[in-house]
């Protein structure tokens, strides 16, 4: 686009010529001197352009900027919303780190045969259903799980003793997580922090080393129920043995990392843990 010398009228001085312009302004030469405009809004205003084809261009180029302009201000509205999610999420890991730690807020579940793929694949467990009461078939409520929350998943093989439970893998809750105003039921993992166990390392696991009624120290009995809370002590125990469990260096070194985490945000001195004494200890 080229406009030095073309022509212009002004409604306050007149005639006058191009003698100059940039991105942001432009220079006309009228009889009273020359004068300094902004570039192109000025012609959307004030003065027009005398060659026609002068005017198509400078009408493009109004479009053209009006267009980056509503361009801008959608990206501004999109980074102003996620910056009010990121200030949200923010807001409420504040609220959840002031809380005291709860002892009991991590969760097991019992998983059916070959459930614990579809949990590993879309990184999220189904906490269950309310099965009575006015909210009947509504998604249920694990109030005490956030964060800070570890979710272990178990399995007892069908027609096999309750003792022979095992652990198929846990996974961190996301950051973020509250189960208080969790909704949908669902309790999403971490990105990070979850170890999946081969079918030769879970059978090494048992669930019940660990866990225990602490009023009934010696029952191994699982009635009902899809999940149990049990105490942030016994966690730290099975990551710490799943951590001895890993040979591969790669391997050990994730399970490493989850258990520090687990242990720094649950304040819990991970080198002074005692020894499980779950109920397959106490019947020894």
């Amino acid at each position: 686009m080229y406009l030095v010398d073309k022509e212009v009228i002004h409604e306050t001085f007149g005639k006058g010529s191009v003698v100059g312009y940039n991105d942001n302004y432009i220079k006309i030469d009228f009889e009273s001197g020359v004068k300094k405009f902004i570039f192109p809004d000025v012609f959307g205003e004030y003065m027009t352009l005398v060659d026609q084809e002068a005017v198509n261009l400078v009408k493009m180029e109004i479009q053209k900027r009006e267009e980056e302009k509503k361009k801008e201000k959608l990206r501004l509205r999109k980074d102003k919303a996620l910056e009010r999610e990121r200030q949200h999420i923010l807001e409420q890991k504040k609220t959840m780190q002031s809380r005291k730690v709860h002892p009991k807020q991590q969760a097991v579940f019992w998983c059916e045969t070959g459930e614990e793929d579809k949990i590993f694949t879309e990184g999220r467990v189904f906490i269950g259903k309310v099965k009575s009461g006015k909210n009947k078939g509504q998604p249920r409520r694990l109030a005490r799980i956030n964060w800070k929350s570890g979710c272990l998943l178990t399995r007892r093989e069908p027609g096999m003793p309750e003792k022979y439970r095992h652990i198929l893998g846990v996974f961190m809750a996301e950051e973020g997580f509250n189960g208080q105003t969790c909704k949908d039921g669902y309790i999403l993992a971490h990105p990070e922090y979850r170890l999946r166990l081969s079918e030769q390392e879970s059978h090494k696991m048992l669930f019940w080393k660990y866990y225990m009624n602490k009023n009934f120290p010696t029952k191994i009995t699982w009635n009902s129920g899809r999940q149990r809370y049990f105490d942030n002590i016994w966690m730290a125990q099975i990551l710490q043995d799943i951590v001895s469990l890993k040979k591969k260096p790669e391997e050990r070194e994730v399970a490493q990392r989850f258990f520090e985490y687990f242990c720094k945000v649950n304040h819990i001195n991970g080198n002074k843990l005692p020894k499980a004494n779950g109920a397959l200890v106490q019947i020894q």
